[in-house]
Protein backbone atom coordinates (compact mmCIF):
# COMPACT_ATOMS: atom_id res chain seq x y z
CA UNK A 1 0.00 0.00 0.00
CA UNK A 2 1.49 3.43 -1.26
CA UNK A 3 -0.44 6.14 0.52
CA UNK A 4 0.24 9.66 -0.55
CA UNK A 5 0.08 12.78 2.11
CA UNK A 6 -0.39 15.92 1.89
CA UNK A 7 2.18 17.65 4.05
CA UNK A 8 0.95 21.30 2.89
CA UNK A 9 -2.31 21.49 3.47
CA UNK A 10 -4.03 22.63 6.89
CA UNK A 11 -3.53 24.96 9.95
CA UNK A 12 -1.22 23.44 11.74
CA UNK A 13 1.06 22.49 8.48
CA UNK A 14 3.50 21.09 7.94
CA UNK A 15 4.41 20.22 11.58
CA UNK A 16 1.13 18.12 11.67
CA UNK A 17 1.47 16.21 8.80
CA UNK A 18 4.77 15.19 9.20
CA UNK A 19 4.40 14.48 12.85
CA UNK A 20 1.64 12.62 12.14
CA UNK A 21 3.42 10.07 9.73
CA UNK A 22 6.20 9.75 11.95
CA UNK A 23 3.31 8.22 14.30
CA UNK A 24 1.54 6.04 12.20
CA UNK A 25 5.06 4.34 10.34
CA UNK A 26 5.84 2.52 13.39
CA UNK A 27 2.68 0.95 13.62
CA UNK A 28 2.10 0.02 9.78
CA UNK A 29 3.46 -3.35 8.16
CA UNK A 30 6.84 -2.90 6.09
CA UNK A 31 4.55 -2.63 2.78
CA UNK A 32 2.93 0.29 3.30
CA UNK A 33 5.01 3.25 2.18
CA UNK A 34 3.99 6.74 3.06
CA UNK A 35 5.45 9.68 0.41
CA UNK A 36 5.30 12.71 2.00
CA UNK A 37 4.09 15.59 -0.53
CA UNK A 38 5.31 19.09 -0.36
CA UNK A 39 8.26 21.46 0.13
CA UNK A 40 11.03 18.93 0.15
CA UNK A 41 13.61 21.55 2.35
CA UNK A 42 10.85 22.14 4.91
CA UNK A 43 10.22 18.26 5.14
CA UNK A 44 14.27 18.03 5.55
CA UNK A 45 14.25 20.94 7.94
CA UNK A 46 11.74 18.19 10.49
CA UNK A 47 12.84 14.63 9.60
CA UNK A 48 16.50 15.84 8.77
CA UNK A 49 18.64 12.65 8.07
CA UNK A 50 16.11 10.50 9.38
CA UNK A 51 13.33 9.82 6.85
CA UNK A 52 11.93 6.22 7.73
CA UNK A 53 12.92 3.59 4.79
CA UNK A 54 9.02 3.57 4.41
CA UNK A 55 9.24 7.19 3.35
CA UNK A 56 9.81 9.06 0.32
CA UNK A 57 9.43 12.99 -0.71
CA UNK A 58 7.24 14.30 -3.42
CA UNK A 59 8.49 17.79 -4.19
CA UNK A 60 5.57 20.47 -4.14
CA UNK A 61 6.55 23.89 -3.52
CA UNK A 62 4.36 26.09 -4.21
CA UNK A 63 1.54 26.82 -2.18
CA UNK A 64 -2.22 27.61 -2.03
CA UNK A 65 -3.33 30.24 -0.53
CA UNK A 66 -7.40 31.53 0.47
CA UNK A 67 -6.73 33.76 -3.02
CA UNK A 68 -6.48 30.92 -4.96
CA UNK A 69 -9.51 29.94 -7.37
CA UNK A 70 -10.57 25.93 -5.79
CA UNK A 71 -11.23 25.00 -9.59
CA UNK A 72 -8.15 26.45 -11.15
CA UNK A 73 -5.31 25.21 -9.25
CA UNK A 74 -4.72 22.29 -11.43
CA UNK A 75 -3.60 24.75 -13.83
CA UNK A 76 -2.77 28.17 -11.54
CA UNK A 77 -0.66 25.84 -9.30
CA UNK A 78 0.49 22.59 -11.09
CA UNK A 79 3.49 21.95 -8.45
CA UNK A 80 1.53 22.31 -5.71
CA UNK A 81 0.89 19.46 -2.77
CA UNK A 82 -3.01 18.79 -3.73
CA UNK A 83 -2.70 18.59 -7.53
CA UNK A 84 1.21 16.51 -7.14
CA UNK A 85 -0.31 13.98 -4.41
CA UNK A 86 -3.78 13.33 -6.91
CA UNK A 87 -1.15 13.14 -10.37
CA UNK A 88 0.29 10.44 -8.00
CA UNK A 89 -3.11 7.99 -7.45
CA UNK A 90 -4.23 9.23 -11.09
CA UNK A 91 -0.53 7.70 -12.44
CA UNK A 92 -1.24 4.84 -9.95
CA UNK A 93 1.93 5.61 -8.01
CA UNK A 94 -0.11 6.13 -5.08
CA UNK A 95 -3.08 4.04 -3.71
CA UNK A 96 -4.40 7.11 -1.97
CA UNK A 97 -4.28 10.88 -1.48
CA UNK A 98 -4.54 12.50 2.07
CA UNK A 99 -5.20 16.02 2.63
CA UNK A 100 -6.44 18.71 5.42
CA UNK A 101 -5.74 21.08 2.96
CA UNK A 102 -8.83 23.46 1.62
CA UNK A 103 -11.45 21.57 0.49
CA UNK A 104 -12.50 22.92 -2.05
CA UNK A 105 -9.35 22.60 -3.87
CA UNK A 106 -9.55 18.89 -3.09
CA UNK A 107 -12.61 18.25 -4.34
CA UNK A 108 -12.37 20.54 -7.36
CA UNK A 109 -8.53 18.47 -8.36
CA UNK A 110 -10.21 14.81 -7.26
CA UNK A 111 -12.66 15.52 -9.90
CA UNK A 112 -10.67 16.98 -12.74
CA UNK A 113 -8.11 14.11 -12.20
CA UNK A 114 -9.57 11.37 -11.38
CA UNK A 115 -13.32 11.81 -12.83
CA UNK A 116 -16.60 10.36 -10.91
CA UNK A 117 -16.97 6.46 -10.46
CA UNK A 118 -19.21 5.33 -13.31
CA UNK A 119 -22.86 6.23 -12.63
CA UNK A 120 -22.30 8.81 -9.68
CA UNK A 121 -24.18 11.67 -10.52
CA UNK A 122 -21.95 14.03 -7.74
CA UNK A 123 -19.25 13.06 -5.46
CA UNK A 124 -20.06 13.62 -1.85
CA UNK A 125 -18.65 14.98 1.24
CA UNK A 126 -19.19 13.17 4.63
CA UNK A 127 -18.07 14.12 7.98
CA UNK A 128 -18.15 11.99 10.63
CA UNK A 129 -20.20 12.39 13.66
CA UNK A 130 -18.95 10.81 17.01
CA UNK A 131 -21.92 10.14 19.65
CA UNK A 132 -22.92 8.06 23.00
CA UNK A 133 -24.12 5.11 20.81
CA UNK A 134 -21.30 5.47 18.22
CA UNK A 135 -20.48 6.91 15.10
CA UNK A 136 -22.42 8.47 12.40
CA UNK A 137 -22.15 10.34 8.96
CA UNK A 138 -23.48 13.45 8.03
CA UNK A 139 -23.37 14.00 4.22
CA UNK A 140 -23.27 15.61 2.15
CA UNK A 141 -21.18 18.55 4.23
CA UNK A 142 -20.48 21.08 1.87
CA UNK A 143 -20.11 19.56 -2.00
CA UNK A 144 -23.19 20.18 -2.79
CA UNK A 145 -24.86 23.19 -1.74
CA UNK A 146 -27.76 22.76 -4.60
CA UNK A 147 -28.82 19.04 -5.18
CA UNK A 148 -31.76 17.41 -6.91
CA UNK A 149 -33.50 14.22 -4.51
CA UNK A 150 -31.74 11.75 -6.91
CA UNK A 151 -28.75 13.28 -5.94
CA UNK A 152 -29.39 12.63 -2.18
CA UNK A 153 -30.72 9.31 -2.68
CA UNK A 154 -26.85 8.32 -4.15
CA UNK A 155 -25.73 10.27 -1.27
CA UNK A 156 -27.66 7.55 0.95
CA UNK A 157 -26.25 4.95 -0.93
CA UNK A 158 -22.30 5.79 -0.66
CA UNK A 159 -22.29 7.05 2.63
CA UNK A 160 -24.17 3.99 3.60
CA UNK A 161 -21.48 1.94 1.93
CA UNK A 162 -18.78 3.57 3.71
CA UNK A 163 -20.29 3.64 7.32
CA UNK A 164 -20.73 -0.02 6.82
CA UNK A 165 -17.31 -1.45 5.00
CA UNK A 166 -15.17 1.47 6.82
CA UNK A 167 -16.79 2.33 10.33
CA UNK A 168 -18.05 -0.97 10.69
CA UNK A 169 -22.06 -0.49 10.98
CA UNK A 170 -23.80 -3.74 9.52
CA UNK A 171 -27.00 -2.15 7.71
CA UNK A 172 -27.21 1.28 9.36
CA UNK A 173 -30.66 2.97 8.86
CA UNK A 174 -30.66 6.04 6.96
CA UNK A 175 -32.48 9.66 8.06
CA UNK A 176 -33.23 12.87 5.84
CA UNK A 177 -32.23 15.75 8.17
CA UNK A 178 -35.26 18.13 7.93
CA UNK A 179 -37.95 20.19 9.69
CA UNK A 180 -39.66 18.20 11.13
CA UNK A 181 -40.49 14.06 11.34
CA UNK A 182 -43.41 14.36 9.09
CA UNK A 183 -43.55 13.22 5.69
CA UNK A 184 -44.64 16.42 4.31
CA UNK A 185 -42.11 18.91 5.93
CA UNK A 186 -39.85 20.60 3.97
CA UNK A 187 -39.54 21.95 0.76
CA UNK A 188 -40.04 20.42 -2.67
CA UNK A 189 -36.96 19.12 -2.66
CA UNK A 190 -37.00 17.23 0.74
CA UNK A 191 -40.31 15.86 0.20
CA UNK A 192 -39.30 14.55 -3.03
CA UNK A 193 -36.45 12.96 -1.33
CA UNK A 194 -38.48 11.45 0.86
CA UNK A 195 -40.48 9.84 -1.29
CA UNK A 196 -37.11 8.42 -3.05
CA UNK A 197 -35.08 7.24 -0.44
CA UNK A 198 -38.64 5.56 1.17
CA UNK A 199 -39.25 3.94 -2.85
CA UNK A 200 -35.99 2.63 -2.56
CA UNK A 201 -34.03 2.09 0.65
CA UNK A 202 -35.62 -0.23 3.05
CA UNK A 203 -33.48 0.67 5.53
CA UNK A 204 -34.55 4.75 5.41
CA UNK A 205 -36.36 5.95 8.68
CA UNK A 206 -38.11 8.99 7.70
CA UNK A 207 -37.42 12.84 8.40
CA UNK A 208 -34.84 13.44 11.74
CA UNK A 209 -34.91 16.84 13.24
CA UNK A 210 -31.91 18.69 14.43
CA UNK A 211 -32.85 18.31 17.77
CA UNK A 212 -32.50 14.47 16.79
CA UNK A 213 -29.88 14.29 14.72
CA UNK A 214 -27.40 12.90 17.85
CA UNK A 215 -29.86 10.57 19.48
CA UNK A 216 -32.12 9.07 16.27
CA UNK A 217 -31.32 6.04 15.38
CA UNK A 218 -30.51 6.68 12.13
CA UNK A 219 -26.52 6.56 11.40
CA UNK A 220 -26.45 8.27 7.93
CA UNK A 221 -28.17 11.90 8.26
CA UNK A 222 -28.51 12.76 4.58
CA UNK A 223 -29.08 16.62 3.60
CA UNK A 224 -27.98 18.95 0.44
CA UNK A 225 -24.14 20.81 1.44
CA UNK A 226 -26.28 23.99 2.28
CA UNK A 227 -27.60 22.47 5.61
CA UNK A 228 -24.81 20.05 6.58
CA UNK A 229 -22.12 22.55 6.71
CA UNK A 230 -24.04 24.69 8.40
CA UNK A 231 -25.01 21.80 10.81
CA UNK A 232 -21.48 20.83 11.13
CA UNK A 233 -19.79 24.48 11.65
CA UNK A 234 -22.55 24.97 14.46
CA UNK A 235 -21.78 21.66 16.06
CA UNK A 236 -18.09 22.70 16.35
CA UNK A 237 -18.53 26.17 17.59
CA UNK A 238 -20.97 25.00 20.06
CA UNK A 239 -18.36 22.22 21.36
CA UNK A 240 -15.94 24.97 21.42
CA UNK A 241 -17.78 27.53 23.14
CA UNK A 242 -18.80 24.99 25.88
CA UNK A 243 -15.29 24.20 26.43
CA UNK A 244 -13.89 27.29 27.20
CA UNK A 245 -17.22 28.25 29.38
CA UNK A 246 -16.61 24.98 31.38
CA UNK A 247 -12.80 25.97 31.89
CA UNK A 248 -13.39 29.55 32.51
CA UNK A 249 -15.98 28.66 35.60
CA UNK A 250 -13.82 25.75 36.99
CA UNK A 251 -11.19 28.82 37.69
CA UNK A 252 -13.68 30.64 39.47
CA UNK A 253 -13.90 28.83 42.78
CA UNK A 254 -11.31 26.23 44.71
CA UNK A 255 -13.93 24.14 45.22
CA UNK A 256 -14.65 23.99 41.65
CA UNK A 257 -11.51 23.19 41.09
CA UNK A 258 -10.93 20.06 43.19
CA UNK A 259 -14.13 18.80 41.74
CA UNK A 260 -12.89 19.46 38.39
CA UNK A 261 -9.42 17.29 39.16
CA UNK A 262 -11.90 14.32 40.89
CA UNK A 263 -13.98 14.64 37.32
CA UNK A 264 -10.28 14.67 35.16
CA UNK A 265 -11.30 10.73 34.42
CA UNK A 266 -14.63 11.19 33.03
CA UNK A 267 -13.76 14.81 31.22
CA UNK A 268 -10.59 13.03 29.54
CA UNK A 269 -12.96 10.06 28.78
CA UNK A 270 -16.10 12.45 27.15
CA UNK A 271 -13.21 14.55 25.10
CA UNK A 272 -11.52 11.07 23.37
CA UNK A 273 -15.10 10.00 22.62
CA UNK A 274 -16.08 13.45 21.00
CA UNK A 275 -12.73 14.29 19.74
CA UNK A 276 -12.84 14.47 15.57
CA UNK A 277 -8.67 14.13 16.06
CA UNK A 278 -9.61 10.64 17.31
CA UNK A 279 -11.21 9.80 14.37
CA UNK A 280 -9.76 11.44 11.41
CA UNK A 281 -10.69 11.98 7.62
CA UNK A 282 -13.24 10.87 5.69
CA UNK A 283 -13.24 9.55 2.36
CA UNK A 284 -14.52 11.94 -0.62
CA UNK A 285 -17.60 9.94 -1.84
CA UNK A 286 -17.82 9.29 -6.04
CA UNK A 287 -14.48 10.05 -6.91
CA UNK A 288 -12.49 7.33 -8.96
CA UNK A 289 -10.08 7.50 -6.66
CA UNK A 290 -9.28 6.86 -2.55
CA UNK A 291 -9.32 10.66 -1.61
CA UNK A 292 -9.41 11.23 2.52
CA UNK A 293 -10.30 14.80 3.34
CA UNK A 294 -9.29 15.83 6.89
CA UNK A 295 -10.68 18.51 9.36
CA UNK A 296 -8.70 21.90 8.18
CA UNK A 297 -7.52 22.40 11.96
CA UNK A 298 -6.25 18.30 12.06
CA UNK A 299 -3.00 17.69 14.35
CA UNK A 300 -0.53 15.12 14.30
CA UNK A 301 -3.13 12.89 15.64
CA UNK A 302 -5.79 13.44 13.37
CA UNK A 303 -3.60 12.92 10.87
CA UNK A 304 -2.37 9.78 12.02
CA UNK A 305 -5.57 8.40 11.93
CA UNK A 306 -6.77 9.75 8.66
CA UNK A 307 -3.62 7.67 7.15
CA UNK A 308 -5.30 4.91 8.96
CA UNK A 309 -8.78 5.18 7.33
CA UNK A 310 -6.90 5.50 4.07
CA UNK A 311 -4.81 2.20 4.43
CA UNK A 312 -8.35 1.07 5.27
CA UNK A 313 -10.03 2.04 2.60
CA UNK A 314 -7.65 0.96 0.40
CA UNK A 315 -7.52 -2.61 1.29
CA UNK A 316 -11.31 -2.86 1.37
CA UNK A 317 -10.85 -1.88 -1.84
CA UNK A 318 -13.39 1.29 -1.02
CA UNK A 319 -13.64 2.59 -4.73
CA UNK A 320 -14.12 -0.53 -6.69
CA UNK A 321 -17.04 -1.49 -3.80
CA UNK A 322 -18.50 1.44 -4.20
CA UNK A 323 -19.09 1.35 -7.78
CA UNK A 324 -20.25 -1.99 -7.32
CA UNK A 325 -23.07 -0.87 -4.92
CA UNK A 326 -23.84 1.84 -7.15
CA UNK A 327 -24.01 -0.58 -10.12
CA UNK A 328 -26.37 -2.73 -7.72
CA UNK A 329 -28.40 -0.18 -6.56
CA UNK A 330 -28.81 1.12 -10.78
CA UNK A 331 -30.24 -2.00 -11.83
CA UNK A 332 -32.58 -2.60 -8.99
CA UNK A 333 -33.65 0.82 -9.50
CA UNK A 334 -34.59 -0.13 -13.35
Amino acid sequence: VNLALDIMGGDKAPSAGIEGALDAHVQLPENTHITLVGDESIILNYVSDNLPKKFSICHAPEKITMADKASRIIKTKPDSSIVKGLKLVKQQKADAFISAGSTGAVMATALLLLGRIEGVLRPALGAYIPTNMGGKILCDVGANPEVKPYHLLQFAVMASYHLEHIEGFINPKVGLVNIGEEPNKGNELYQETYKLLGQYLPNFIGNVEGRSLLTSEARVLVCDGFVGNTVLKFAESWINIFSEEINDRIKEKVTYKIGAALMKPVFNSLKKQYDYEEHGGTPLLGVNGVCIIGHGSAGAKSIKNSIFVAKKCVEEKFVENTHKSIKKFIAEKN
